[in-house]
Formats: structure tokens, C-alpha cells, sequence
């Protein structure tokens, strides 16, 4: 698929207004950019400007603070219809039309755009795979590769339903990933809340009955006790200093490379998040690349299509080493091993499937294996992370107690001996 390229035109229509506007448009060179805007609009354009890349980032930042939200579940609903529709002979444009209708009543408006959109280009002539290839900010690359087969090949409809089913199971896949990190980090979020309320409330008590008693206290004691001090002293300053370092570190994870590159490759070698960023993997490229062989993309493309796709950084370079490995001409199977990081029951069966002819079927295989073994991971990874919780949590009590219910026990023993002695 060509580089998505913003543009800022002028076009002068027919009955002689001027057109000015900003157009987002996936094509490879600006005078095909030129060509879909007079097509589109019926005019001449009068001048077009390529907007760089910093002004092009901008623009999308700023037109998605306006932009309806249109969410995932959203547009596999909408694929799923107009495939539905469409295998039952309703015309694309009157299945549209039902679509647009049918959202704009239940609210949900976004999707509802989308598909007027869609509406207005093919009304205009322009062929649905063009039309759903000009909106890669709502169709991944994989959808829009599948409706471009499916407009060759006359088979929109079954495509439309493949890639329902594709972005219902890459959905599901997502969200119970992030189910299943809800219960550690409400665990972890109280384990912070219970030790800030102990760092700015309890311990500076307890410091000032110390002071007040001349008590002698050990180091550990000294240094909470300075901590607390100094933390309930400066605790906007301190908040915000947190606030800005995540802030800074999201941004950085977002914004660098190289930073998301070495949180990707980590998360593949840590013990847990190994066998969750495995599984999880291995289920979404191995959907993707069956989805895309069985619609009879060669696998070289089928190889590039992934690599731009995965948002894993660590299989992206792994995916460039296998793409070039292939295209030299190396079997796939041979090349997953060269390319490295593949776990060696998908080489082996990849290069099963390669030498039978039944590559899709291994493909789809896989892809159902590995989503199991991640809805096991997922179901049991509360049970993984309680022993950590269990050895932070223990790790802080044995800490509050050395530091602070130690002295005060030293406090009432030495008071109970003083009575004692007057007595």
C-alpha cells in the first residue's frame, strides 16, 4: 500500500467557486494525488502543497482532537452488515445507505461518517477498494488488503466477512489482555495508596511522639521518619515531579524508537509478560499471514503487509529478516529459523505446511493453538502474579514493622520498666 501523504489543495469547481482543504490520500506520487482530487471533486485543482511529515503528525493530532471517535467494535459491526447485506444481493450502495441510517439512529455517529463517506466515493464512481483504501487511520492494512481482493475477484462479500471475523478476533484477543492486568494493577494502585497515606500522615505522627519522648532510635527508623518528613513537606512538588516523569515516559515510549523497541524486546525475555507477548504474537501474525495467503496475496506481500501492521517492534526487525530472507529465496521455515525469535513449533509446521501446500491450514492451526494458550495465560495470570504481590506486600510489612512498631515496642517496654523502678 502506498504512504499516506496529507495534502492542502485549491480546486476550482465547475460553476467556479474555489475549493480549499486539507485531504489525507494514500498514493505514491502527487500527481496521482491531483488525479483523485479532480476525479473526486469534478474540478481543477489549482494548486496542491504536500504538507512534511512534522506538519503532517500535527495536523493529525489536531484533527483528531475533532474527529468522531469511531471504535473497533464499531467497525467490525459495520463489516460484518454490509457483508451480510451484500451476500444477500443488496446493492453496495443501498447497503450503505441502510448502514448509515441504521447508526445514525442508535448514536453511533462515528462509524456513521465512515460510512457516508464511503457512500459519497462510490456514488462517485470510485471502486470500493479505493474507497476503503483512502481511510487508513479506520481500516488496518490487513482489511483494506482483503477488500481489494475481494473487488478483483468479485468476492467483496466473503472478504467483508473475513475481516469481520479477523477484527473480532484481534479485538478479543486485546481486551482480555487488558482484563486480565486489571486485577494487578488495583492490587498494586492500593499497595501505592496505603504506603503514601503510611509515608505522609501515620509516620510524621509517630516522628513527633519520638521527638517528643527523646527516643533513641535505630538508622532504619531515622531515615523513614526524614523520608516522611521531607515527602509531606514538598508533596505537590513531589506529585507533580511523578506526574511529569510518567508523562515524560509515555511520551518517550511513544514518540522514540528506540525506546519502544527495548521495552518490546524486554517484555519478551521477562518471565511473565514472555509467555503473554509470545502467545499473543504468534496468535495475531499467524491470523494475519493465514487470512492473507488463503486470500491469495503471495507471501512475500503477505510478509510486508505484517511487518507494517505489528505494533511488537521486537517481531518487526524479525519480520524485515524473514521478508528478505524469503525474497532471496529461502523457504519460510528456513528463514523464521535464521530470522530467530519464532518459537520452534510454528517453524516446524510452517515448514510443514510449505512443503505439503498447506500453508493457510497451518497458518489457521497455529493461530487457534496460540489463542488458546493465551486465554489459559490470561485465566491463570492472577494466580502467576500473586506470589510477587504476596512477596511485595510482605517485603513492606516486614519493613514497617522493623522501622516503626520495633521502637515503639522498645518505648513501652522502657516505660513499663520506669514504672517498675518507681514503684
Amino acid at each position: 500500500m502506498s504512504e499516506v501523504r496529507t495534502y492542502y489543495y485549491r480546486i476550482l469547481e465547475p460553476h467556479g467557486k474555489m475549493r480549499t482543504g486539507f485531504y489525507q490520500l494514500g498514493v505514491a506520487h502527487d500527481t496521482s494525488a491531483r488525479l483523485r482530487l479532480e476525479g473526486e471533486f469534478g474540478g481543477t485543482v489549482v494548486s496542491l502543497w504536500r504538507l512534511p511529515a512534522p506538519v503532517t503528525g500535527l495536523y493529525k493530532g489536531v484533527a483528531g482532537l475533532f474527529a468522531r471517535n469511531v471504535k473497533a467494535d464499531d467497525c467490525t459491526s459495520f463489516l460484518r452488515d454490509l457483508g451480510v447485506m451484500q451476500t444477500a444481493g443488496v446493492p453496495t450502495l443501498e447497503a450503505l445507505r441502510t448502514i448509515i441510517n441504521e447508526r445514525r439512529g442508535s448514536g453511533a455517529h462515528g462509524i456513521a461518517q465512515i460510512a457516508q463517506q464511503l457512500y459519497d466515493d462510490m456514488d462517485a464512481g470510485v471502486p470500493i477498494s479505493e474507497a476503503f483504501a483512502r481511510r487508513p487511520d479506520i481500516f488496518s492494512e490487513t482489511v483494506r488488503n482483503l477488500i481489494a481482493i475481494g473487488d478483483r475477484s468479485g468476492s467483496v462479500d466473503r472478504m467483508l466477512m473475513e475481516a469481520a471475523d479477523h477484527m473480532e478476533r484481534v479485538i478479543n484477543i486485546r481486551r482480555n489482555i487488558r482484563t486480565a492486568l486489571i486485577y494487578p494493577a488495583f492490587v498494586f494502585s492500593t499497595l501505592f495508596a496505603v504506603m503514601g497515606f503510611w509515608i505522609t500522615y501515620v509516620v510524621p505522627k509517630l516522628g513527633d511522639l519520638f521527638d517528643r519522648l527523646n527516643a533513641d532510635l535505630p538508622a532504619i527508623t531515622r531515615w523513614l521518619v526524614s523520608f516522611s518528613a521531607m515527602f509531606a513537606d514538598h508533596f505537590l512538588i513531589v506529585l507533580a515531579g511523578l506526574a511529569g516523569a510518567v508523562v515524560a515516559m509515555v511520551m518517550l515510549y511513544r514518540r522514540h524508537e528506540p525506546t519502544r523497541r527495548g521495552v518490546h524486546t524486554l517484555l519478551h525475555y521477562l518471565p511473565v509478560t514472555k509467555r503473554i507477548v509470545t502467545a499473543s504474537g504468534m496468535a495475531t501474525m499467524t491470523e494475519h499471514l493465514a487470512i492473507l495467503v488463503r486470500s491469495g496475496l503471495d507471501v512475500v506481500t503477505s510478509l510486508s503487509v505484517l511487518q507494517r501492521t505489528t505494533r511488537d517492534l521486537y517481531y518487526e526487525r524479525r519480520l524485515e529478516r524473514l521478508n528478505d530472507a524469503v525474497q532471496r529465496g529461502e523457504p519460510i521455515g528456513g528463514a523464521m529459523r535464521l530470522a530467530g525469535g519464532f518459537p520452534p513449533m510454528v517453524v516446524r509446521m510452517v515448514s510443514v505446511g510449505e512443503e505439503s501446500g498447506s500453508l493457510d491450514e497451518q497458518l489457521n492451526y497455529l493461530a487457534r493453538e496460540y489463542r488458546s494458550r493465551l486465554d489459559t495465560i490470561i485465566a491463570s495470570l492472577s494466580e502467576i502474579i500473586k506470589p510477587v504481590i504476596v512477596i511485595l506486600a510482605g517485603g513492606l510489612l516486614v519493613f514497617m514493622v522493623v522501622a516503626l512498631l520495633l521502637p515503639i515496642y522498645d518505648l513501652i517496654r522502657q516505660t513499663m520498666a520506669m514504672q517498675a523502678g518507681g514503684v
